[in-house]
């Protein structure tokens, strides 16, 4: 008989006690290995390095620092690069700024001199190619709003429809029309190279219009990271099943989205997204402003908790904090705040009622079936915790798009795919050697449902797999074994 005592290197840290995960955004307040060490201990499974913030050398020590806590802690860990995007700013003013009247006309244009009240420079011809007559152009968050009555290659005359003050670099949102602009930048490419050669984990890609952003990330990550599109601008929303299917996450980031489209047009996309994601099993995080008032209070407002519950309710495999974490200074508070909301919210019989309603049938392939199954016999029966081998991370995902009501385990054999897994709703993720035998796998299986907590000797385990192992995408197999080598050996022999 086999030496199974080392089949587990590595397990998941920290047990957590709720299925949603967790994205905590470093930046000044959080930079230091015990405080996002202690962010992780509060119960964050992913940090978010934001590019548009810190210099390489910056985001590198914190990528060294999670890696170090991730080896201390014996943990997986994910981390998600989070492109900037191209960033559309008016130039600068004589005085700084101007109040803009409503009902006043303005001018965008092309001329690089200081702006004044009837002018200033938009150094983008890009927007001037694709404006027409009608079009809105929103400024600072969408605080200004301006009517294009007429346009040309370099210019915009418009109409001033919300007032309000204008002043250098402020950013420009153009709502109403594609514009023939590339998700990624100049910057953002070398940024990109940068964190796929550090050993990031998901690349968020920022101003995704199109599927061709998304494959244009791919092909430059070249399989080193998994490509996340953030659905920030209402063209994105309109074209995005052909964005989710050559993405491999999503994010809902609502900030853009609550400026360019009218806010009470934003809580029902965030349902319909994060219901498409998980009918297509990819994870899906909710995004911005979730617990905006911790950035300088230790308490939460009953809306925000009331918000992040939401988006747990609808079935979201991870919630974020930005700022919150970043610059805070609760960030800690922050994190456990969440972390509490959402084992509330799933320990609530209304949430189970909601997820299992809003379960999809999907029996396209045999691997749905295998899912779907082991979900049912784990639900039926006294199943402790479907354990899932997985090389690609397909068959974890599949589980996880079931949401059921006992633990996931991920067990694989590559680090990476340990860590991405890291972001899916309920996965708690193991790395394993390559196995090579199914029965081997039960064994190992049992194994780590005890050592992680579990289940006991005296439980079962279901166990998902495909066969031959270490074919991507290829589940194809069922067990329910006993948590007891000593039983799986006595009763199948080999």
């Amino acid at each position: 008989m086999r030496d199974n005592a080392n089949i587990f290197g590595e397990g998941s840290g920290l047990r957590r006690e709720s299925n949603v995960k967790i994205v905590a955004t470093l930046g000044p307040a959080s930079n230091d290995y015990e405080m996002i060490r202690a962010l992780y201990e509060a119960g964050a499974d992913v940090f978010r390095l934001n590019m548009s913030h810190g210099s390489h050398d910056e985001i590198r020590e914190r990528h060294r620092t999670i890696r170090k806590i991730e080896e201390d802690l014996g943990s997986t860990i994910a981390i998600l690069a989070d492109l900037q995007g191209p960033k559309l700013r008016v130039g600068v003013f004589r005085d700084g700024g101007e109040t803009l009247r409503e009902g006043a006309a303005f001018r965008l244009d092309l001329d690089p001199a200081e702006g004044d009240l009837t002018r200033v420079c938009l150094p983008h011809p890009e927007i001037f190619a694709a404006l027409e007559p009608g079009a809105s152009l929103l400024v600072n968050d969408g605080k200004i709003r301006l009517r294009v009555e007429t346009c040309g290659p370099d210019f915009a005359d418009c109409i001033v429809t919300t007032g309000g003050v204008i002043s250098n670099r402020k950013g420009v949102n153009v709502p109403d029309v594609e514009l023939p602009l590339a998700a990624l930048s100049e910057k953002d490419r070398a940024d990109l190279e940068f964190v796929c050669d550090l050993g990031v984990d998901w690349l968020a890609l920022s101003f995704v219009q199109r599927s061709g952003d998304v494959e244009e990330a791919r092909e430059l990550a070249k399989g080193r990271a998994a490509v996340l599109s953030k659905i920030e601008k209402p063209g994105a929303v309109a074209k995005f099943d052909e964005i989710l299917a050559v993405s491999d996450g999503i994010m809902v980031a609502r900030g853009d989205l609550g400026v360019e489209l009218p806010v009470q047009a934003v809580p029902p996309i965030q349902k319909r997204l994060v219901r498409k994601c998980r009918a297509a099993a990819k994870p899906v995080i909710v995004a911005t402003q979730m617990l905006e008032s911790m950035i300088e209070s230790p308490m939460p407002t009953r809306a925000e908790v009331s918000d992040v519950a939401t988006a747990i309710y609808e079935g979201a495999d991870a919630v974020m904090l930005s700022a919150e974490s970043a610059a805070g200074s609760y960030p800690i508070e922050a994190v456990t705040t969440m972390d509490r909301v959402a084992s509330e919210v799933e320990q609530d019989p209304t949430y189970t009622q909601i997820i299992e309603a809003s379960r999809q049938a999907a029996r396209a392939s045999v691997a749905d079936g295998i899912v779907a199954a082991a979900r049912e016999i784990a639900e039926t029966t006294d199943i402790k915790a479907i354990c899932c081998f997985t090389h690609s991370g397909t068959t974890a995902l599949l589980v996880s798009r079931e949401r059921p009501r006992v633990p996931i385990l991920a067990l694989t054999p590559l680090r990476g795919t340990a860590r991405r897994m890291s972001l899916s709703w309920g996965c708690t993720c193991v790395i394993t050697e390559e196995m090579e035998r199914f029965k081997m796998a039960v064994v190992g299986a049992a194994k780590a449902a005890r050592e992680q907590g579990f289940a006991g000797p005296d439980d079962q385990i279901v166990v998902t797999a495909g066969v031959p192992f270490n074919v991507p995408g290829s589940t194809n197999i069922l067990r329910v074994a006993p948590c007891d080598e000593r039983l799986i050996f006595r009763t199948d022999p080999e």
